[in-house]
């Protein structure tokens, strides 16, 4: 059985990130990766896993810093709750 994910806030904003169609990008979902927004393995041990996103378009694209967003990768605007 899998551990639960309980992100930490790696921030209380959205990461605004240029993206090119056709590329993958790996979002932290744990809040813990120096290479914010993305991946840089600290989740191991944590019960998170990061998330493969694929970008439809170029164009820039919001990120969700705060790890709690509704709608994973992209910010929802929830870190205004926290």
């Amino acid at each position: 059985m899998s551990e639960k994910c309980d992100p930490v806030i790696a921030a209380k904003r959205a990461f605004p990130v240029k993206v090119k169609k056709g590329e993958t990008y790996w979002w932290c979902a744990c809040g813990r990766s120096k290479e914010q927004p993305f991946c840089d393995g600290s989740h191991e041990g944590t019960g998170c896993e990061p998330l493969e996103w694929t970008a439809e378009e170029d164009g820039t694209v919001l990120f969700c810093g705060c790890k709690h967003t509704k709608t994973p990768p992209i910010c929802d605007l929830t870190h205004k709750d926290l």
